[in-house]
């Protein structure tokens, strides 16, 4: 009887995934490879990205990459270079899966701004409305190191939505905090940070955050959070879904995202690049510190981190970008209007990093600002981007049609400067 009910709701949040995407008018292609020259793409000039992979590789800088190169939804350059396990042996794939952590935060927010599609919520409605614990928030006013109590002041206004994703709460990130006194309040607290083998959900880690102190008011201030977690846990309490399953049937399976998982099913699970860091001039897998960096295929599985938790490869994540250079359509499934998209990719932090900065914040993604712009290699006045805490970068140029994602695995130092040495190199491609 128990495993009746079950197979009834599983079929329940199918169908409702299902039914939730909407046909579009519109139907842009899938992302298929073509001959660099169909894109306006120079394969000569394509291959000043092999030479300083390979360089890279081949000095030892890092162990491994994978690169994608897409224009006017043509995959025009993809491939792999190095090891994805030097230890193991195992050479890198250009299908291999990589721990893409920040970067899904965008994902998270795309479904929290599907369901605002729906009228489910306003924007400016405080969290508190959705998740009542976050009531009466407290802003750090002093705190004991010898004990770790601290005392708060009320702050001057309820945490937003909007505020949660833009990071401009006010909530910290825990473990990764620059504010040594938010680490030791969260940790004694038990919020869980980032990922983990341990059995705990995001609604338990969620509902602890909610109690503790905040960096600053609401609004005041830019301070990268654990604020998509929090929506994670909103998304699970608005549409009535596990926050996984939403991801899986509103997100992944319409745009054909078929190695995107929080945890990866056995089949995959071979694919998972190594994060690796360098020991005595040899690459070795990263040991078990406050986390286990094998969380995607061991441990409890239970813990869907809106903002650190996804594995992807470059052609998913390639896939999720294109969607939003098509106005937040693909293949003829639309998952936002292009309304929606422009608000996603505007401005909404005003002035916080400075009226003249290179970058602003979205509601999703990092903005590249016509100041950034004019400095050169980066892209285009509203070019968005971001990476992940282990090694991975991606950005994609709406005025040009043009996404990039180079993505590695690794930890501790590294002398790595293909990052922004690829970012420059795919503009220079360009030849139309």
């Amino acid at each position: 009887m128990k495993k009746t009910v079950l197979l009834i709701i599983l079929i329940a949040f199918v169908l409702a995934g299902s039914i939730a995407q909407t046909k579009s008018i519109k139907k842009s292609p899938v992302l298929t490879e073509a001959a660099p020259e169909s894109a306006g793409i120079s394969a000569e000039r394509l291959a000043r990205i092999d030479q300083i992979c390979f360089d890279a590789v081949k000095n030892g800088d890092l162990p491994g990459i994978v690169t994608l190169v897409a224009r006017n939804g043509k995959i025009v350059h993809w491939k792999a270079y190095g090891m994805a396990d030097t230890q193991a042996g195992k050479a890198m794939k250009r299908d291999d899966i990589f721990r893409i952590a920040s970067q899904t935060k965008a994902i998270t927010s795309t479904a929290v701004m599907m369901l605002w599609e729906e009228g489910k919520f306003q924007l400016d409605d405080p969290i508190s409305k959705y998740i009542p614990e976050f009531k009466n928030p407290q802003v750090l006013k002093q705190f004991s190191y010898a004990d770790t109590i601290w005392t708060g002041e009320p702050a001057k206004s309820e945490i937003t939505i909007r505020q949660l994703l833009t990071h401009t709460s006010g909530i910290g990130y825990g473990i990764i905090d620059g504010n040594e006194q938010m680490k030791m309040i969260y940790q004694k607290a038990g919020v869980t940070d980032l990922f983990t083998t341990e059995k705990n959900t995001i609604a338990e880690s969620v509902k602890k955050l909610a109690k503790l102190p905040l960096h600053h008011n609401p609004g005041e201030k830019f301070t990268y959070s654990e604020g998509l977690d929090v929506l994670g846990y909103f998304i699970e309490v608005v549409s009535g879904m596990p926050f996984d399953m939403f991801l899986q049937t509103r997100i992944f399976d319409p745009l054909g995202m078929i190695d995107t998982w929080f945890y990866l099913p056995d089949e995959k699970a071979s694919r998972l690049v190594a994060v690796q860091q360098k020991v005595d001039g040899q690459w070795k897998k990263y040991p078990v510190t406050f986390y286990d960096t094998d969380y995607p295929v061991k441990g409890a599985k239970t813990f869907f981190s809106g903002g650190a938790g996804l594995s992807s490869t470059v052609k998913d994540y390639a896939i999720f970008l294109q969607m939003y250079l098509n106005g937040g359509e693909l293949n003829g499934v639309r998952l936002l209007s292009r309304k929606t998209v422009e608000a996603v990719l505007s401005n909404q932090i005003g002035d916080i990093w400075g009226e003249k900065s290179d970058t602003k914040y979205g509601l999703a993604f990092g903005l590249l600002t016509e100041f950034g712009q004019n400095k050169g290699g980066k892209g285009s006045d509203g070019t968005i981007d971001w990476g992940g805490y282990f090694n991975t970068q991606y950005f994609a140029d709406p005025k040009e049609q043009i996404i990039g994602l180079i993505f590695k695995q690794t930890q501790g130092p590294v002398n790595d400067e293909t990052g922004w040495k690829f970012r420059q190199l795919v503009f220079q491609t360009i030849d139309d």
